[in-house]
């Protein structure tokens, strides 16, 4: 990355989490794109370049359950679900339509909010990139807190009455404090940070802690809790709205199920509840075109647009939106590799064979 980032519990660093770019072929030509992990090249492409030939509904569920005994939190479900969003790619690519529009969106945009905010960022650094995020066209903002291992709050609690100054009352501002703290200091730290308005309060606590949230929730009710970038199906997110989560969070690229995505958004909506979802932005996107204008995805800038700068026919970042090309069936966006290899992080080039 271009500048360290840290969060309130010193996540991400230096590097961004990308390590690998996969190209997927079918047996009629068609090419799925997709980042990827190690671990997806060593755990799903043996199970699947075995000369078999299978159905998208055979392979999802058959490799969804072979991995039942590692958890569907595991990092073994999350590829499944990885290969998934390649075997959708290939579909769309067959019946000659752009992913989103397979999925089954009308539209062909998707309303975004942007974070970034890091903890190492002076104050006033952190404002003039709250005031551009506005300036850009977005209506919700998003900063990290969580200062000095969570020791200082009166630092963060200056940074958010800094950014509301600055961007005034017509904008959303959300805070994320990446599960930093026990329920009690969560709960200071919401009262103290009242009178600024935080549109809602991202993680505070420990994202498994069902019970602690639901404590929270009722020590704080006004307050909009938002969990779920943790968690990888569905069903825990039934469980968070039981306990008074007020935001979903799903994230694109750590589901073990895609269509997860789609239960979430639809709970949400059951509930009367906020629902965006994360992670890859330009993929991201695709899944945006099936929300609606309230349902928003996150670009987290810091980490997501130096990956842009090696993304081919990424969508286009317009007035708070992101709008997606319509003329290249499947998912158009794949990696610059000659821009890669000439920058000198492309460490190598491997071709499989079934």
């Amino acid at each position: 990355l271009p500048k360290v980032f840290k969060d309130g519990t010193g996540g991400f660093g230096k590097f961004a989490p990308e390590q690998g770019y996969i190209e997927l072929y079918d047996s009629q030509g068609a090419c799925a794109h997709l980042t990827c992990t190690r671990n997806f090249i060593q755990t799903v492409l043996p199970l699947i370049l075995n000369g078999e030939e299978k159905t998208f509904v055979e392979w999802r569920d058959g490799l969804y359950w072979k991995f039942r005994n590692s958890g569907f939190q595991s990092s073994q479900a999350v590829e499944v679900g990885q290969l998934e969003q390649m075997m959708l790619d290939i579909l769309a690519q067959r019946a000659g339509l752009p992913l989103h529009r397979f999925l089954g969106a009308k539209k062909d945009w998707a309303a975004a909010y942007k974070g970034g905010g890091s903890l190492l960022l002076s104050d006033e650094e952190l404002v003039e990139d709250m005031t551009r995020y506005v300036s850009e066209g977005y209506r919700t903002v998003k900063f990290k807190v969580g200062s000095d291992n969570g020791t200082n709050m009166e630092r963060d609690i200056r940074r958010l009455r800094k950014v509301r100054e600055a961007v005034g009352d017509e904008i959303d501002i959300a805070v994320d404090a990446n599960q930093r703290w026990s329920v009690e200091d969560a709960c200071r730290f919401a009262n103290m940070a009242m009178p600024y308005r935080p549109a809602w309060f991202e993680e505070p606590i420990h994202s498994h802690d069902m019970n602690g949230i639901q404590r929270l929730h009722r020590m704080i009710p006004d307050v909009q809790l938002a969990f779920g970038e943790s968690m990888r199906i569905s069903y825990a997110y039934e469980t968070y709205a039981e306990k008074g989560v007020a935001h979903l969070q799903p994230s694109v690229g750590r589901m073990t199920r895609m269509w997860d995505l789609l239960a979430i958004r639809d709970l949400a909506r059951e509930k009367h509840i906020r629902f965006s979802s994360g992670g890859r932005i330009y993929l991201n996107a695709i899944w945006g075109c099936l929300y609606d204008e309230h349902e928003l995805i996150e670009f987290h800038e810091p980490i997501s647009a130096p990956i842009g700068e090696y993304t081919l026919y990424k969508p286009e970042e317009r007035g708070g939106r992101f709008y997606l090309q319509t003329d290249i069936p499947g998912n158009p966006q794949r990696m610059d590799l000659k821009k890669l290899e000439h920058d000198g992080l492309l460490e190598s080039y491997t071709t499989y064979y079934e």
